[in-house]
């Protein structure tokens, strides 16, 4: 069975200032502080989610 990709997201900015809906979306990634990473399974969901902060994250695949 192939090995199921990841996604490693970072919070490389601050969500002060931001839409009340664009803090959720980080808050609910897994994402607090700046510099906070966390990792997640690749699926469209997630994606999705990591696509509407994109100004305010970093996303790296990894195998």
């Amino acid at each position: 069975m192939a090995k199921a990709k990841k996604l490693k997201i970072t919070l490389v900015k601050s969500t002060i200032g931001q839409k009340p809906a664009k803090v959720a979306t980080v808050r609910s990634l897994g994402l607090k502080k700046i510099s906070s990473s966390v990792v997640h399974d690749d699926n469209p969901a997630i994606r999705g989610m990591a696509a509407s902060v994109s100004h305010l994250v970093k996303v790296e695949e990894m195998n």
